[in-house]
């Protein structure tokens, strides 16, 4: 895995997710990471959907290495974010998911549930994704299924 600091992230979240998404953009950018915000970037109702498609393009198309996603529960997003063929977002509520995500499945987005979750914990589940390989393997097999062809 690259150090933090080379790795561009996308960001994209709703209103339930958006007081954590700025706080872990703020968190990134002072490891001196480059974040790209897809937004929203307010507390008002939004529809996850919105933010979560471009989000999903970016990585599709390198625009993006990998990506967080957040929303109040993170189902919303991560089920959004997975209707991409080449997005495969791990729903993470704690850091040994978000490390087996990347080990075992190759995760590029992680998704995170604000409504479950404190902001010490999402910056450990990050900090956790971000510094773990895909381990390959039997595992590559694997995802070389997921994409519906």
């Amino acid at each position: 895995m690259k150090p933090l600091n080379e790795i561009k992230i996308g960001m994209a979240s709703d209103h339930a997710g958006v007081e954590l998404k700025q706080y872990l953009l703020d968190f990134l950018k002072e490891k001196g990471c480059e974040v790209s915000d897809f937004g929203t970037n307010s507390t008002e109702s939004c529809d996850y959907p919105d933010f979560a498609h471009p989000l999903a393009e970016a990585v599709e198309q390198n625009k993006c290495d990998y990506g967080i996603a957040i929303c109040g529960s993170g189902n919303g997003i991560s089920m959004t974010l997975n209707k991409h063929q080449q997005v495969r977002a791990a729903l993470c509520w704690d850091t040994p998911l978000a490390e087996l995500a990347r080990q075992h499945n190759d995760a590029n987005i992680l998704s995170l549930p604000a409504r479950f979750i404190s902001t010490e914990k999402a910056v450990e589940m990050v900090l956790a994704f971000f510094s773990t390989d895909f381990e390959g393997g039997r595992h590559q097999n694997r995802v070389d299924k997921i994409a519906v062809k």
